[in-house]
């Protein structure tokens, strides 16, 4: 288990104009300082509190003038400044449909962001009776969305509120991938591809279709499919030294998937699962079948995997090139070796939090923020 140094920094919010002090004792600050030290000569890693009184905070993004966006799954969208906390609550954020999993899920920059202001939102739409998955881009003008435009649904609706998926990652092209989740009650849905149930899908930052899709030209498909055979995918990134997408998924009771990325292939669920129903009872004999993607590496019994990052920062430099996945049962986040495209070994770190993570990110500043999900949740930076 890696150990971690956590320290606290003033946190000031809209409700109270006030900063905590970071210790309350000069014990913890010598304690504090000594660990700091360490931490600069290449020891532990040393654990911040950014921002907190976060309401089940999804998704974080980063602004070009250091403050962060954060997604809240009850519908906020919250400005974070490094030093301050929380500073503004975004307005004009679309209505969600929030129940049960259902809600505000992943906000992200679009690439030409500095110019624009674009940005894309995931989040549930609909009733109970209805609902979606929706993909949305609009525009940040200081702290309000502007035209705001509908790009993506899934289809077609659905009456459970779980299993979205969620996750969004721009590729180098300027497309989007969107991952969507099997609607729980529908999973054979993620083997057919008349329905965007249980797959990944592509689509232009307008809400059109590439003409090089996989499924394109299939009579009966949905052109915007681009992977399928997924259970609910909550962690999508882009390697940013070898260009291949990676993408991990929850299983039932054990199953839970790493998985790499090939537009038209099939990645199995349900035909071949390691998981088992929440029953108890097998959901399929096959662990493998002809034609169906092995994940790179399973987790059983199962971490519930939520967030993922790709590590190319200075300040960890060991940890270049790793794969960062959060973990929502397991309490941790675990840190991904790779070579050649293959996971070479694992490490559990940041067990001491004793708190459900949601979300990992590499930031622009070289260091890793986490979001903490529970009805306060904080923004962490890990650095040194």
């Amino acid at each position: 288990m890696a150990r971690v140094a956590d320290r606290s920094v003033a946190v000031l919010t809209l409700a109270a104009l006030v900063c905590a002090p970071a210790f309350a004792a000069d014990a913890g600050a010598e304690a504090a300082a000594s660990a700091n030290e360490a931490a600069s000569a290449g020891g532990a890693p040393v654990i911040e509190t950014v921002a907190e009184g976060l309401r089940f905070p999804w998704c974080i993004a980063f602004l070009p003038d250091g403050d962060m966006l954060v997604t809240e799954r009850g519908g906020g969208l919250r400005r974070v400044r490094p030093g301050s906390g929380v500073v503004a609550d975004i307005a004009g954020v679309p209505a969600v449909y929030e129940r049960s999993q259902g809600g505000l899920f992943d906000v992200m920059l679009d690439r030409d962001f500095e110019r624009s202001g674009t940005l894309f939102l995931s989040y549930a739409h609909g009733t109970p009776d209805a609902n979606v998955l929706r993909v949305a881009r609009a525009r940040l003008v200081d702290d309000a969305l502007t035209d705001v435009t509908v790009l993506f649904d899934t289809a077609p609706t659905k009456d459970t509120p779980v299993h979205y998926g969620g996750r969004m990652v721009q590729l180098p092209d300027g497309s989007l991938l969107v991952t969507t989740g099997d609607g729980f009650d529908y999973r054979e849905q993620a083997q057919r591809l008349d329905n965007t149930f249980g797959k990944t899908v592509r689509i232009r930052d307008d809400g059109t279709v590439p003409d090089d899709n996989p499924f394109v030209d299939r009579d009966g498909a949905r052109p915007e499919i681009w992977t399928y055979g997924h259970r609910n995918p909550q962690g999508l990134v882009v390697d940013g030294r070898t260009g291949l997408v990676y993408l991990h998924e929850h299983g039932p009771r054990g199953g839970d998937e790493l998985n790499v990325l090939e537009p038209g292939l099939n990645y199995g669920w349900p035909v071949t699962t390691f998981g088992l129903d929440y029953s108890g009872a097998k959901i399929s004999p096959f662990t493998e079948r002809p034609g169906m993607r092995q994940p790179l590496v399973h987790w059983t019994p199962s971490i519930a995997p939520a967030g993922m990052a790709w590590y190319g920062g200075a300040v960890f430099p060991e940890w270049q090139g790793d794969l960062f996945v959060a973990a929502l049962v397991e309490k941790s986040v675990r840190r991904i070796e790779l070579r050649d495209g293959r996971v070479t070994s694992q490490e559990v770190l940041f067990e001491d939090l004793g708190e459900r993570i949601r979300d990992v990110r590499a930031g622009p500043d070289g260091r890793l923020y986490l979001l903490t999900d529970s009805e306060q949740g904080r923004v962490l930076a890990v650095g040194r």
